[in-house]
């Protein structure tokens, strides 16, 4: 399967949703004499560059990964758990291994990210199907666990960190079609919204040096990668400063963009995702400022009342949110592309309540967005303390709801652009026919157009003759460079 880039999925329920985030290692490094690594990845971006540093720990380890869960000598699951259907996946998915294992003695089998985190041990006792259990915090302890449970224990770590961001570890890049790359610049949060697991399955927020990360993207220019993503729960909050200079000026989240567009004009930078608290007017500038910084911003809004937003802890209002919407609109203008995060049937919500968040998405006119109906996680603010009353099946209807207007929405939108040349990053070759490529423009919607001569990773001019809700459709003018 592709790699879960959310921005090529467009408009997407909750099932969807997870079933396009699975994947899968697809390179098989050449070994001799190696054992075999396998990895799944479910839910965000954050896991998935999650799995490139584990691939790296376990290389150096001695693993060489493979695509052929039947050939690996050790499985891991990089797991989700930010909604119930994510977690019965792995379940699901742990069961078909765990026949695999009965036929593969030696075969080790580890539950690694926030699912392990969530659940620590009671994982080993609750599913008997896993022999190591890995928080996201404690990758580099992965070949002593391997190796302990090698020897029959069940291996266990979960220690969540306050300095760990792998900053000295250079990701092995898993299904990578050679032009777009993540680069994780924090992790964790601090942000606590009430219905969200993140705080106690990836810990509290830290940085990581900027130093480490615009070099990395300087190694991945060299290497012929055309786009790089600057990934974090919450990039806009991104702040370092060495602990050992307290004199030491921060370096916030603006003059990093910055700092990562200058390393080459031929490198497109994006990054996800924004919390609208922490998205501040430098970092729009400095968007506005570089050509190679995409126009595009994934700003969650979760509800459009402000009563919900409030049980939410989201700490901003309905108002504050619109003004955000304007600010973004003013400086970078009516084309910039802006997404947005959308739970229905939220605690206590009313049909007024709904309502609202209608009119927001009519006010924000979004491009795209991702879409669910809420879902109670135990150990969050929200399962302590409110109530989960609203019934399944209206949850659904408002649902349902928000995604026919999405995509009228998103309709509108690309035929606002259905006319105008856009300049192309060729990613590869088009889902529906070997004849046409695909590949995104400065808003982050996929543009589909005749092959020709191009080849992954051309930048090129494409008229845009016609458009459906989720795909731009046309055919080349002229090829530009960056």
């Amino acid at each position: 399967m592709e790699q879960p880039v959310a921005n090529s999925l467009k408009i997407l329920t909750e099932a969807d949703k997870e079933a396009c985030e699975l994947v899968k290692v697809s390179e098989d490094e050449l070994s001799v004499d190696k054992k075999k690594l396998f990895i799944e990845s479910y839910g965000c971006q954050m896991n998935f560059s999650d799995s490139e540093i584990v691939a790296s720990v376990m290389r150096s380890a001695g693993f060489a990964t493979t695509s052929s869960e039947q050939e690996a000598d050790l499985i891991f699951l990089n797991t989700c758990a930010i909604r119930d259907n994510a977690e019965q996946k792995v379940r699901n998915r742990l069961k078909q291994l765990n026949h695999l294992k009965k036929k593969k003695p030696g075969m080790l089998i580890g539950v690694l990210g926030c699912m392990a985190e969530r659940l620590k041990a009671k994982f080993l006792e609750e599913e008997k199907m896993v022999d190591i259990v890995t928080g996201p915090d404690a990758y580099r302890d992965l070949p002593r666990l391997v190796e302990e449970a090698g020897t029959g224990q069940k291996a266990v770590n979960v220690f969540l960190s306050r300095e760990e961001t792998y900053a000295d570890i250079s990701p092995i890049r898993l299904n990578s079609n050679g032009i777009t790359a993540f680069i994780s610049i924090m992790r964790g949060c601090d942000n606590m919204c009430s219905f969200c697991v993140v705080p106690y399955t990836r810990g509290r927020e830290r940085s990581r040096d900027h130093h480490s990360i615009v070099q990395e993207a300087r190694e991945l220019a060299e290497k012929g990668f055309k786009e790089v993503t600057l990934l974090g729960q919450n990039v806009d909050s991104y702040k370092y400063r060495p602990a050992n200079d307290p004199d030491a000026e921060i370096v916030n989240f603006a003059q990093l963009l910055e700092m990562v567009a200058q390393v080459s004009p031929d490198l497109r930078v994006r990054f996800s995702t924004s919390h609208p608290k922490d998205i501040t007017d430098e970092v729009l500038h400095t968007m506005k400022k570089y050509d190679n910084i995409c126009k595009y911003i994934h700003l969650p809004a979760q509800s459009g009342n402000s009563r919900i937003l409030e049980l939410m802890n989201r700490t901003y209002d309905r108002e504050w949110y619109m003004q955000k919407i304007d600010r973004i609109r003013t400086i970078l203008g009516e084309d910039c592309g802006i997404s947005h995060d959308m739970i229905t049937g939220f605690c206590t919500e009313t049909e007024e309540e709904h309502q609202d968040t209608l009119s927001l998405m009519e006010y924000a006119r979004y491009d795209y967005g991702y879409m669910f109906a809420y879902s109670e996680r135990p150990g969050t603010p929200a399962a302590k303390k409110l109530t989960d009353d609203i019934p399944y099946e209206i949850k659904l209807r408002r649902l349902s709801e928000v995604i026919a207007l999405q995509q009228k929405l998103s309709l509108e939108r690309n035929q606002r652009l259905v006319g105008k040349i856009h300049k192309v990053l060729v990613e590869g070759t088009s889902k529906r026919s070997g004849e046409h490529l695909q590949g995104r423009n400065d808003q982050n919607k996929v543009v589909v157009f005749p092959r020709e001569n191009y080849q992954k990773g051309d930048y090129v001019q494409v008229l845009v003759t016609e458009c459906t809700a989720a795909t731009l459709i046309g055919h080349s003018v002229t090829e530009v460079t960056a």
